[in-house]
């Protein structure tokens, strides 16, 4: 056993995992690629994997087919394991065993075996979404499943480094350009680079995912029409936004693939967090943040006018989202956030000023349909105000 191993005994950690994530910044302006290839390498040999890996990869649409995947496997009498990013609440959420999030005492004891076998240079430099990761998979360890959602990319994704079963791929749009590239093409490339073994594609909105998809082993959804009747009609009987029906439809092809069972009632009482979620009369939120999920939100308010509660990050496109969003504004509201990486208030109204829509800062919601909408950190402050 290699002696940095020995750096410290479980019980002996001088900070606790809040504290210790804390320290460490959310977001970077470059990321280390090598780091965490080269972390696992050294400190894999004390993990027990999972036996199958479901890696799920694209733009919009893993947390909601993650958690349907998660779900219906768990109730097939599975230990299953659902990796999903960011939270909204609390950062229990991320881990996901069996039908709840991972509870504080099991975080925590993971926390400090972590703190005994990775090396000092990498507890020092690991980024948080980093150290999560490998801190997910030592809450999994021995699962027969594990749902495990890349970030924000795809080949270099933290994600990526654990051996992987299948991907499931969601629809590939534009965003986090200056990561990921500034055509499709690009974007796309660097996604489905982190195919290993197969991959199952879902739906794609730019024929260039399909072309670049043909590079891999990949296979297309395939459904009958009484089968895709049936994900239909649980969509809607459920109240689940209509966008939700292909993320189900993509999760349902893993299980057909596996030749389990076909049976939606698995998933009866199933919530999805934040997904067009109804939280009361009148009131949704959604933690939607690019122009695709814009796009799907207008789907789903079509030929009504709404108030939307909103704000966005800096590196966002919000004058292409705000444009979008515009045929279904009432009138839209900008909630302050505490965010470094958050738009300027002043920039974003001063956007919808100059479209044309009806926008003030927000202190309180009216009486009328509403959406809070524009990312995570939006629909957390939100919340916590409620």
């Amino acid at each position: 056993m290699k002696d940095y191993i020995k750096q410290k005994k479980v019980g002996e950690i001088e900070l606790k995992l809040n504290e210790f994530l804390n320290k460490k910044p959310l977001f970077y302006n470059k990321i280390d690629y090598e780091r965490m290839p080269n972390c696992w390498q050294e400190i894999k040999d004390n993990f027990k994997l999972p036996k199958k890996i479901i890696h799920i990869i694209g733009t919009n649409g893993k947390g909601s087919t993650g958690r349907f995947l998660s779900a219906y496997l768990n109730k097939m009498g599975y230990n299953v394991g659902h990796y999903t990013s960011p939270h909204i609440l609390k950062f229990n959420e991320r881990i996901w065993i069996n039908g709840n999030d991972i509870d504080d005492e099991n975080l925590e004891k993971a926390h400090q075996y972590l703190q005994t076998i990775i090396p000092k240079k990498y507890l020092d430099t690991l980024s948080y979404f980093e150290y999560t990761t490998i801190l997910a998979m030592k809450c999994f360890e021995n699962m027969d499943y594990v749902v495990l959602e890349a970030g924000l990319g795809g080949e270099r994704d933290a994600t990526s480094v654990f051996d992987r079963y299948l991907t499931l791929v969601t629809t590939i749009d534009f965003d986090h350009q200056s990561f990921l590239g500034d055509t499709i093409e690009e974007i796309a490339t660097t996604k489905l680079n982190s195919i290993k073994t197969k991959a199952i594609i879902g739906k794609q909105i730019h024929n260039e995912v399909l072309k670049i998809a043909k590079k891999y082993p990949t296979y297309l959804e395939f459904f009958n029409d009484y089968e895709l009747k049936q994900i239909r009609n649980f969509i809607e009987k459920n109240g689940f936004a209509s966008y939700l029906f292909d993320n189900l439809v993509l999760a349902i092809s893993f299980i057909k693939y596996e030749k389990l069972d076909f049976n939606l009632n698995y998933l009866d009482g199933i919530k999805l967090f934040g997904r067009m979620q109804k939280i009361d009369k009148n009131l949704y939120i959604d933690v939607g943040h690019n122009p695709l999920a814009a796009r799907v939100i207008v789907n789903e308010f079509r030929n009504q006018k709404i108030d939307i509660i909103y704000n966005t990050y800096e590196d966002k496109n919000y004058k292409e989202i705000l444009e979008i969003l515009k045929p279904i504004i009432d009138k839209l509201f900008i909630i302050e956030v505490d965010n470094e990486r958050i738009a300027n208030k002043n920039d974003v109204i001063k956007v919808a000023k100059f479209l044309d829509i009806d926008v003030e800062e927000y202190k309180n919601r009216r009486d009328k349909l509403t959406l809070v909408f524009g990312s995570f950190s939006v629909v957390e402050k939100f919340l916590n105000e409620k």
